[in-house]
């Protein structure tokens, strides 16, 4: 068997070329991961490459390392799945430098580093991301050039340019590019991603079909966009801008929840007030089939449905940024007449929870007595919106929920924000026999001056409250404006996204940013099978099924494979550029008969030129005499100057 030939020290040149594509590699990873592994990790990395510049660390202190890199993890990123992974990746990946030392561990370290930027797009999709990966491929096949170089002891007459590596490289990138297309704009869509669900959507915080004490904090506490809204036609006003999310039946005494079983009965009849607003709506992933919609709907896509309580679902689960085209309408009746299990279901409250509420409700229907037309329920509700604006404050400190969380907030603590002021406010209405429920959704919103479009936050959740009323059906009334109305028409250049404080100095760098990104949603992470489909529709193949797509992609993969190969077999480049420009120089000659004879020196050829075509023998002449003296002898002839002539020269 025979001895393995032990691979040769890294150069300098090489070993920086290596550690500055594995930072690059291991950068977007970093920026993905929580604060404090991503920081540890980061000053961990460059201090073991300083460490080991110039030899590698001792075993036990790398395993000690490496048992650190495991414990951090553990504590940040506890269990089994892809956040773990990642971190686990990026531990790695910043002590593997401190045993990299010969060329072969250059090559494995730069191999090991590039599933670092792929492993990026497992937590994040968005342009950054994208461009720090390109970033990090390109200095990646760079560095590899940089060892390949070596290892053949190929070097530049004139020393090392990067540029002529990165020409390379560039090409590389270039013979790969139509297969990356086909791929990107063929390949089938898919209603869900190949690795499952990401774990991050699910972790995040958003609308749910359920309203607990203190949940909504998380959410309000999130500036990352919910929705963005493009108006074709009138915007509505701020006070208007209620995105109807969930509608919550049911109350337990502590927590409301989703009627489902309403879900799949189709939408109430309802009567607009006016001509309503039409908008395109792009929506971020919720991993739910739950969707938002401008209160209340009119018209909405096929592939989304209205349920009997107005709120709005999708087909399949938004799993990726989706892009809607809605209507909507403020209502002059919704739900005029009320089916009796509704009605009873909109009444239901539990017996042994909030006494006082109830007992306040009860006398208030006794004071105000029965009236067929609604003006006694009514007149309830403006009673407790009154006593809320008179009595009440709005704040999100408050303190835990006790058993009668109603009671404590109408009676005693009297503070809090809309999940509060709406779960009162309908338990009120209930015990007083108006039929009320929870909306939740989203309120208000931020216009982005770039764009021209409204972006929604998540920090703009809003919990607000429905009565029914005779003829009039259901109406909003929402407690909590008649407290704060700046906490929820929020377009009050104090909370502008962006801004730090009294400082808006990066106002407009939001703006363009946010702008960027949503065309970074609807051109790239948008691109579903509807618009996959309209995108072959001027080719005549609009109405493709999956199949026929695979074939179709594997058709052009297979060309584009097939020119790779072809630009391949054409054999490798002369490295010397002198060389490759004698050659071509050859080449135009070899077109007129005239080429040189593999056994015939330059100037001989020259001569033979000569005696044919005198003018243009004399000027290959002088090229052949600087040739030989650039390749055979000291010579002090620049080097760039005759490459030039040599290409200008024509016969």
């Amino acid at each position: 068997m025979a001895e393995r030939t032990p691979s040769p020290p890294m150069q300098r040149a090489a070993r920086r070329h290596v550690l500055l594509a594995t930072a690059s590699c291991l950068l977007p990873l970093l920026l993905q991961l929580p604060p404090e592994l991503g920081w540890g990790f980061g000053i961990a990395a460059v201090l073991v490459a300083a460490a080991s510049w110039r030899r590698p660390l001792h075993a036990v202190f790398r395993i000690l390392l490496g048992i650190g890199v495991l414990l951090a993890v553990v504590a940040v990123a506890p269990g089994i799945g892809r956040d773990t992974a990642c971190a686990l990746l990026a531990g790695m990946l910043a002590l593997k430098p401190s045993e990299t030392m010969t060329l072969r561990d250059g090559r494995s370290l730069v191999g090991f580093a590039l599933f670092a930027p792929f492993a990026t797009f497992l937590l994040d999709q968005g342009p950054l991301s994208l461009v720090l990966a390109l970033a990090a491929v390109l200095l990646a096949l760079l560095a590899l050039q940089c060892l390949a170089r070596d290892e053949a002891q190929v070097h530049e007459a004139d020393g090392p340019r990067w540029w002529s590596g990165s020409t390379g490289v560039l090409r590389l990138l270039a013979l790969g590019l139509p297969l990356a297309l086909a791929a990107f704009w063929l390949f089938p869509r898919l209603p869900s991603p190949l690795w499952g669900l990401p774990e991050r959507a699910l972790a995040k915080p958003g609308l749910s079909d359920n309203m607990t004490p203190g949940g909504f904090l998380d959410l309000m506490n999130d500036d990352s966009p919910a929705a963005r809204v493009q108006f074709l036609g009138a915007e509505p006003r701020p006070q208007d801008m209620y995105w109807r999310g969930p509608v919550l039946w049911e109350f337990d005494g502590r927590s409301w929840t989703q009627a489902h079983w309403l879900q799949p009965a189709p939408a109430a009849p309802m009567r607009p007030a006016g001509p309503g607003w039409d908008y395109q709506l792009d929506l971020e992933p919720t991993e739910t089939r739950q969707m938002i919609v401008l209160d209340l709907p009119t018209a909405v896509p096929a592939n989304a449905h209205v349920s009997i309580d107005f709120s709005t679902w999708s087909d399949v689960p938004l799993n990726n940024v989706s892009r809607w085209r809605m209507r909507s309408a403020p209502p002059a009746a919704a739900e005029p007449d009320l089916h009796p299990m509704l009605r009873d279901r909109a009444l239901r409250l539990p017996r042994d929870f909030n006494p006082r509420t109830l007992a306040l409700g009860r006398q208030w229907r006794r004071e105000a007595g029965g009236d067929a037309t609604g003006v006694a329920d009514a007149r309830i509700a403006e009673r407790a919106l009154a006593w809320i604006t008179r009595e009440f404050a709005y704040t999100l400190d408050v303190p835990l929920a006790g058993r009668n969380e109603v009671d404590d907030f109408l009676f005693d603590r009297k503070q809090g924000y809309c999940e509060h002021f709406s779960s009162a406010f309908v338990v009120l209405m209930r015990a007083a026999g108006v039929p009320a429920r929870v909306v939740t959704g989203f309120a208000g919103g931020y216009r982005n001056p770039v764009g021209g479009y409204w972006l929604v936050l998540n920090s703009d959740a809003h919990a607000w409250a429905e009565i029914w009323l005779p003829r009039r059906g259901w109406v909003r009334v929402d407690p909590t404006a008649a407290v704060a109305p700046e906490r929820v028409y929020d377009t009050l250049a104090d909370r502008q996204p962006g801004r730090i404080g009294a400082f808006d100095g990066l106002v407009p760098m939001f703006n363009a940013g946010d702008w960027l990104r949503r065309g970074w949603n609807d051109f790239v992470l948008g691109f579903n099978a509807q618009r996959q489909q309209d995108l072959l529709k001027p080719f005549g193949l609009g109405k493709l099924q999956g199949q026929h797509l695979i074939l179709l992609f594997a058709l052009l993969a297979g060309l584009a494979l097939a020119w790779m190969a072809w630009l391949i077999a054409r054999g490798e480049r002369e490295r010397d550029p002198l060389l490759r420009a004698w050659h071509r120089l050859d080449a135009h000659y070899r077109r007129l008969g005239r080429g040189r004879a593999q056994h015939e020196p330059a100037q001989a050829w020259a001569d033979r030129v000569a005696a044919d075509q005198p003018r243009a023998g004399e000027h290959l002449g002088s090229l052949s005499r600087r040739f030989s003296d650039a390749r055979y002898a000291a010579s002090t002839e620049a080097r760039e100057r005759l490459l030039r002539d040599l290409d200008r020269h024509r016969p």
